[in-house]
Parts: C-alpha cells; sequence; structure tokens
C-alpha cells in the first residue's frame, strides 16, 4: 500500500485510453469501521442529476494484504466492512467517454475530468485535507497537465500530487490532459493561465490572451478585488459545441474551431464575440455563485438536488453582465451590444412559457424542466438565463431612472452584506431598500414572482433605446420551432400559434403545401420556410401543409400571418439618444 501523509489521497492513472478508462486508488489513512463512501450525483453549476455513478466499475477493497467487502446501500453509495484505525485502500475504474464540461473524457488524443465524476467522497473526512496524485502515461509522454488545484510535487508536464484543504476544494478543480497550446497573462495583479486543445493552425492564441485578459481585468474592477490567487481556463475546441462550468479558481468551455480567433483576421465573427460572452459569464461566476451565492446551496449536498428560487439571480444576473462588460471592455461596440441584447429580448417573447412559468419557479424546477427539454418546453417554461438577464436589466434601468443608484452598486453591496457567501432573496431586497430608500417588493413580485411581460420597452425608451416591431422570421409567424434540412421537422409548436391551430404537432415533417392559384391548384416541395414566400402569392390567407407523421400522410389547412400585422413581432432596437445610452452602457 502506497505511503502517504495527507488523510485522503487519491492516485489516478491513465488505465486505458482506447478503452477510455482512468482507474482511481483511494487511500483512506484512517478509516472509520464500516466506512461509506459515495460518488456525487451532480455537479454544482449544472443542477441535473447525472448519475455519476453510472460510470463507476469494478469497486473493490483491501486493509494490509486482505481484501475486505464491499456493500452497495444506493445507486451512489458503497459500505466497506473495514475496521477503523488501519489504512483502507479502495481501487475501481471509471469509464470516460463525456466530452461536456462536467463529466470525463479519456483517449488518446485527451484527457478530461471533474472530481466529482471519479473522486468517491469519503463519509466523516470531508473537512480533511485531500491529496490528488495524477500519473502520466508512457503511451502519451508528451502529454501535459492543467488544473486549478495548488501543486505539491508535480514535474515539469505538471504531472504529480496536488493538495485541497477539502472535499469541496478537491472536486471544484478539474483537470485537462493533453499536447494542449498554453498562454499566461496577469490580470489585477493575479496570474491567470489559459489552455487549449484541439485548436487548427490559423489560431490566434496571442488575441485570446490579450481579449480575455480585458476581459478579467475589467471584472475585477467592477467587483473591486480578485478573490482567487490564480486562474486557469480550459478550452476544448471540437467541431460543434459551446458551454461552460464555473469553478473557484477556473473554468472549463468548449466551443466549435470556427469560433476562434484566426491569424489574420481582425473583425471578430459572431462566433468569437459570442465565446468572449462565454468567457466573460463564467469568469464573472468567481464571485456570483461560487462565493456568493444562495443559502440553500451552502453547504452542497451532494447526494440530492439542491433547490433554490435564486438561479434568475445568480444565472440570470450573470448573463446580463456577461455582454455588458464586453461592452465596458471595449472588445464591442454598442451596435452589437443591441444586437445581443435583442436576441435575448426575443428568445424570451417567442416563449409562451414566459406567461405559464415564473423565473423565480424556472429556478426551482430546473432540475426537471431546463435541463431535460422536450417538444413541450417552450409552451410550459422559461428560461432563468434569458428572462434572468431581463429582469436585472430592468432593475438596473430602474435604478438608473430614479437616479439613486445602479445595479453595480447592488451587487457590490450584496457582496459586503452576504461576506460572499450564502445569499437569500431577502438580502436582495434589503440591499435596495438601503441603497434607495424604498421598498422593492413590488418589483420583484411582479418580475420574478410572476408572469407578466416585463416593463422594458418602456424602461430602454427612457435611455435612449427605442423598441419598434420587426417581422418575425416565417417559423416565428407560424408559431414553430424548426430543423430545415431536405424537408422542415418540426421540433416545436408553440402554445396559441397558426401551426397549433392548424393541427401541426412535434416530430411532424412539414414537406410540402398545395394551394389554389388563377391558373388553377399547384403543389410545392418544401425545403426552408423561407420558401412559403416564393411559392405562395401576396394576399393568400390560407394553404394546406402536407406533413408526415407517423409515416402517415396528412394533408392540413393551414392558416397564414397577415402580412401587416403580424400576431408575435420581435422588437428590433435604435439608438434615439447617444448620450443616454452611453450613460447606461459606459459605467
Amino acid at each position: 500500500m502506497p505511503h502517504t501523509t495527507a488523510p485522503v489521497h487519491y492516485r489516478v492513472q491513465l488505465h486505458d485510453l482506447h478503452a477510455h478508462l482512468f482507474r482511481v486508488t483511494l487511500t483512506i489513512a484512517q478509516p472509520s469501521a464500516r466506512q461509506r463512501v459515495s460518488l456525487p450525483v451532480w455537479i454544482p453549476g449544472s443542477y441535473l442529476v447525472r448519475e455519476f455513478a453510472k460510470n463507476l466499475q469494478q469497486l473493490r477493497a483491501r486493509q494490509g494484504e486482505e481484501s475486505v467487502a464491499v456493500h452497495q446501500l444506493s445507486k451512489h453509495q458503497w459500505e466497506v466492512d473495514c475496521e477503523a484505525g488501519a489504512p483502507l485502500e479502495l481501487e475501481y475504474d471509471v469509464s470516460a467517454y463525456d466530452t461536456s464540461v462536467r463529466t470525463a473524457w479519456l483517449d488518446a488524443r485527451r484527457g478530461f475530468f471533474n472530481g466529482t465524476s471519479l473522486l468517491l467522497r469519503v463519509h466523516g473526512q470531508e473537512a480533511l485535507t485531500h491529496r490528488l496524485q495524477v500519473q502520466a502515461s508512457p503511451e502519451v509522454p508528451h502529454w501535459q497537465l492543467a488544473t486549478g488545484m495548488t501543486a505539491v510535487a508535480v514535474d515539469e508536464q505538471g504531472f504529480g500530487t496536488y493538495a485541497a484543504a477539502n472535499y469541496d476544494e478537491l472536486v471544484d478543480c478539474p483537470v485537462e490532459m493533453g499536447t494542449f497550446w498554453s498562454g499566461h497573462f496577469n490580470a489585477g495583479g493575479v496570474p491567470h493561465r489559459f489552455v487549449v486543445a484541439g485548436a487548427p493552425a490559423s489560431f490566434d492564441g496571442e488575441r485570446l490572451l490579450a481579449d480575455t485578459q480585458k476581459i478579467c481585468e475589467a471584472e475585477i474592477a467592477f467587483w473591486g478585488t480578485a478573490p482567487h490567487a490564480s486562474y486557469v481556463f480550459m478550452l476544448n475546441v471540437t467541431h460543434d459545441g459551446y458551454g461552460g462550468l464555473e469553478h473557484c479558481n477556473s473554468t472549463a468551455l468548449i466551443c466549435s474551431r470556427p469560433d476562434l480567433p484566426r491569424i489574420g483576421v481582425d473583425k471578430a465573427s459572431d462566433g468569437y464575440v459570442q465565446l468572449l460572452g462565454l468567457i466573460s459569464h463564467e469568469y464573472f461566476h468567481t464571485w456570483n455563485v461560487k462565493r456568493l451565492r444562495p443559502a440553500e446551496l451552502v453547504p452542497y449536498n451532494y447526494d440530492q438536488e439542491n433547490y433554490t428560487q435564486l438561479l434568475w439571480f445568480f444565472e440570470g444576473f450573470t448573463s446580463y453582465y456577461d455582454d455588458l462588460l464586453l461592452r465596458r471592455a471595449g472588445l464591442i461596440d454598442t451596435a452589437t451590444y443591441l444586437k445581443l441584447i435583442t436576441k435575448t429580448l426575443n428568445q424570451v417573447r417567442q416563449t409562451p412559457g414566459r406567461q405559464v412559468q415564473s423565473v423565480a419557479a424556472s429556478s426551482f424546477d430546473a432540475w426537471v424542466k431546463y435541463y431535460r427539454q422536450d417538444e413541450n418546453t417552450a409552451n410550459a417554461t422559461v428560461s432563468y438565463y434569458t428572462k434572468g438577464a431581463l429582469v436585472a436589466m430592468c432593475l438596473d434601468l430602474k435604478l438608473r431612472q430614479e437616479g439613486s443608484t445602479t445595479l453595480d452598486d447592488i451587487m457590490r453591496a450584496l457582496w459586503l452584506r452576504c461576506r460572499g457567501g450564502a445569499m437569500t432573496e431577502a438580502d436582495v431586497l434589503a440591499v435596495l431598500q438601503e441603497r434607495t430608500g424604498r421598498s422593492w417588493q413590488d418589483e420583484l413580485q411582479a418580475w420574478v414572482h410572476g408572469t407578466e411581460d416585463l416593463p422594458l420597452p418602456s424602461l430602454l425608451a427612457v435611455h435612449g433605446i427605442q423598441p419598434d416591431a420587426d417581422k418575425p422570421a416565417p417559423a416565428q409567424a407560424l408559431g414553430l420551432r424548426v430543423q430545415e434540412t431536405h424537408s422542415v421537422l418540426l421540433k416545436q409548436v408553440l402554445r396559441g400559434g397558426l401551426a397549433e391551430q392548424a393541427g401541426m404537432m412535434a416530430g411532424d415533417e412539414w414537406y410540402g403545401i398545395e394551394l389554389a392559384t388563377a391558373n388553377g391548384p399547384q403543389a410545392w416541395r418544401l425545403a426552408k420556410l423561407e420558401e412559403l414566400d416564393l411559392y405562395v402569392a401576396r394576399g393568400t390567407t390560407q394553404i394546406t401543409a402536407l406533413v408526415a407523421r407517423d409515416r402517415q400522410l396528412l394533408r392540413l389547412p393551414l392558416q397564414l400571418p397577415p402580412a401587416t400585422t403580424p400576431a408575435i413581432a420581435n422588437y428590433k432596437l435604435s439608438v434615439t439618444d447617444a448620450a443616454a445610452v452611453e450613460r447606461w452602457l459606459g459605467h
């Protein structure tokens, strides 16, 4: 049994690259009699029970030279027939075949894991020092390792032993391995590292570093202090991916290759702006959700759902500031920012579920609804990300209109009031009362706990931005969300729309149309809904949609939206007072 000075010690080996297996050896220096261990069922920051234990196999245990029995108590908990006091060693394998930021991945090109996917929790010893040893593999001698965990004894490539103060810290530090690109910068006096796996030769790493540095400096200045001594960005570049997961001193990110900045290309693509927004979002979480966080999540319960009604604040307000801080950092201009918030406005406006579910209820239901979307999601739910961002915008604009303070000041005051720790909605109301001299109970009740539309048009107008109606896309006008390839696949049919009234349903394939013309009946094949303008004469009020459902062909009478007064219009924003807009966006 290996010698270790840590109460809890893990050795992680790259056991079989082609079978995608990590091997973990857990040594407990002073186990309890009948020691219990478990693997978390979820990872903080991603509010879904993901059942990580499904990937754990061949768990075995021994004390000294003797094997001891392991009994499974539940889907993710085990009890070991061991004696108290004598070192206990557990060994097991974990299948790692998930490219997301939430779990673990291993093949001959790259390795990655979150501790919640690999490292068993030793019950009763969570507060003790934990050590993690990651062994290099001779099969991939050129691999490097990056993590935010504190190094104890590591080689120049990063493999070796790391220390964590407790289990929470251990599993909050993901590990990236491979032949990745790596760069460094300082922001606010804090060293930052950025590693990128899977980037093509056209990747402009220096631009990504410079732009990320501006984001970090803007956010440290926003909060007034950096709560971390160092920080690591880990970006995995794939053919088609997007997402991120925050940690206290690091983040794991995914983007698609076209989203990266390219050498010799000065103009920022929409994909690159989206990537910068993701970086801004996850870095803002360093303060807002990793430290200042819902009281219900202090401490984390790794065994079950952790319910809170506050994701509208922690995800939604972060979503408000992610793009706003890009604007303040000079990485996007006002026109680009307005384009981004227009997208958010219209996403919420085109969601019938906003009139069914409050954003507080959406937060609470994240565990069963947000991460398990289906054909009815848009009709029954609203996103705490997008509507939460609009609640933040409403609050900021209203505070600025009244002239007493801004949402920036409220965020910093909440950090101080809660000492960068547990927060409740009562804390939000108390800080608003302190800063403005009046109650904000009515606003939060309506905006957060109600389902009426937010007063954004009037608030934007006060700050120099005019929201006008814009013609919706064909799918929106019909009340559809679709996938267009060789035919039109209906992904969602929105409540109260013309498509629903015609009898269409999610899963239908819309192949074509029939219509009456002056020259007699005609039928046309459809590949995209924009082709309706080609085949249907202006002024036509009804056509027949030809759809397939369960391989049965159906002819459905479809009323067309009026050309002049669409039932559901998008917003388009225009600047009417540039100085007022600058007062809002500039600080």
